[in-house]
């Protein structure tokens, strides 16, 4: 490639990354529609309670906790493009039937409850090939440009799908709103069908290519657990993601109810608050070559979330700005770290495992997201929707000490030499054998 095509942007001069990215936009607008739509179904049409809403949330990331580690083995098996597409097809099928339901007067709680369900397990599948398709699709020195686009692009997607997703259940009811999201998906299947790249077909190691399951699981846990880096940022995940979606999962509830916001003001104060993802993924390149990957992911992760604190001060008139600029930091450091996150795992991670690397991880990560939902359910019907918004939110932060007090703490970057893959055991192994370098 000559320098002149480099100074060219990805998306001018790669056309099977631009369709990768046109697809996860429209994904990701899709997925922020229903993020205000099935909450604003639950609560406005269905009349659920504050604990039902939690669970709804809980529902749509319960599968990481059961078809997390799996779905890391088969993506790793299987062509990730083609798992992309299935997920998306799935996905389509289902979104669709709510707004079906809702005109055949079938809507129910427990529908809404199966579909996040059913439609989390397609996430799950297309969240994990996606990660590991991605390096495949681009060279090492393009990786760290795609994965801003592509987070910057998801963060305005964010914004637009959850202003719209508020519109929509105002103007044409919260059932109908799904169509939007129905439509995103199948925009995505068209393009990812057009990509042109076939990638590279799954290294095997001399073990055999019918290796267990069980056994290719345990080889990402392993590989997580016992190196540092990946040990300190599944942790930290985890811990954020469980106070994220704690506040996020009633964030709905409290603005209908306890503020006293109309669904169309409730969509454009989230979509307001959202914007600061753009920002994190425009800042997030340039801040860690000034200061390091390590200090930027701190400064993004610790010094911008503490904002949160601002969110259960909102009220009405100018009391919505509390929330506005509260979810404005939030979203801003949260992007910003996921991209300095994902390009460190791209480079550390050898491309083999990668796939069960990312769903290993990705299982404590997102395993959290349901507990966080379930305990904000309780949290709001047990003391009030305000006070467990004070409680959730105060945990945003108080995460990111993981990453203050662990070796990401102690240096400038993170590491940027790739991990080698895991070496070819001894005859008659003991279990547990298998060792990854730290």
């Amino acid at each position: 490639m000559t320098r002149d095509e480099r100074r060219r942007s990805l998306l001018r001069r790669h056309r099977d990354f631009r369709l990768l990215w046109c697809g996860e936009t429209a994904g990701k607008f899709g997925a922020s529609v229903t993020g205000v739509a099935m909450p604003l179904i639950a609560v406005s049409e269905l009349h659920a309670s504050t604990f039902e809403i939690g669970l709804l949330s809980a529902a749509s990331w319960a599968p990481w906790l059961v078809m997390g580690l799996p779905a890391g083995v088969w993506v790793d098996r299987l062509p990730r493009r083609t798992v992309m597409l299935v997920a998306a097809a799935v996905s389509l099928v289902l979104f669709t039937a709510v707004p079906a339901a809702a005109w055949a007067g079938r809507l129910s709680t427990g529908l809404l409850l199966a579909v996040a369900l059913l439609t989390g397990t397609a996430a799950v599948f297309f969240q994990t090939a996606y990660t590991a398709y991605l390096p495949d699709l681009l060279s090492p020195a393009d990786q760290p440009e795609g994965n801003a686009k592509l987070h910057g692009s998801a963060s305005a997607a964010q914004i637009v799908g959850l202003g719209s997703g508020g519109l929509l259940a105002q103007l044409a009811g919260a059932a109908n709103g799904m169509l939007a999201n129905a439509a995103t998906f199948l925009v995505s299947l068209l393009c990812l069908g057009r990509i042109r790249h076939r990638e590279t077909p799954a290294a095997r190691d001399g073990r055999g290519a019918d290796r267990a399951l069980r056994r290719e699981i345990g080889e990402g846990l392993r590989l997580v657990a016992r190196d540092r880096w990946l040990r300190t940022l599944t942790l930290y995940g985890a811990t954020s993601n469980m106070a994220l979606m704690g506040y996020q999962s009633i964030l709905v509830a409290f603005l209908v109810r306890e503020v006293g916001l109309a669904p169309g003001t409730v969509g454009a104060l989230v979509a307001a608050a959202g914007s600061g993802g753009v920002l994190g993924a425009f800042a997030a390149r340039r801040v860690a070559a000034r200061v390091g990957t390590a200090r930027a992911m701190i400064l993004f992760e610790l010094g911008l979330p503490v904002l949160a604190l601002l969110i259960p001060l909102t009220g009405t008139g100018a009391g919505v700005l509390c929330y506005a600029v509260g979810g404005f930091g939030v979203s801003a450091g949260v992007v910003a770290g996921n991209v300095i996150k994902s390009g460190f795992q791209q480079h550390y991670c050898p491309p083999e495992l990668l796939g069960r690397i990312t769903a290993s991880a990705a299982v404590l990560n997102y395993g959290t997201i349901p507990v966080g939902a379930l305990l904000a359910g309780v949290l709001g019907t047990a003391v009030g929707l305000r006070p467990a918004m004070w409680i959730t939110t105060a945990g945003v932060p108080l995460a990111a000490l993981v990453l203050l007090l662990s070796p990401v703490g102690r240096v400038r970057d993170l590491p940027t030499v790739r991990r080698p893959a895991d070496p070819v055991p001894a005859p008659a192994p003991a279990p547990g054998t298998t060792t990854a370098t730290a």
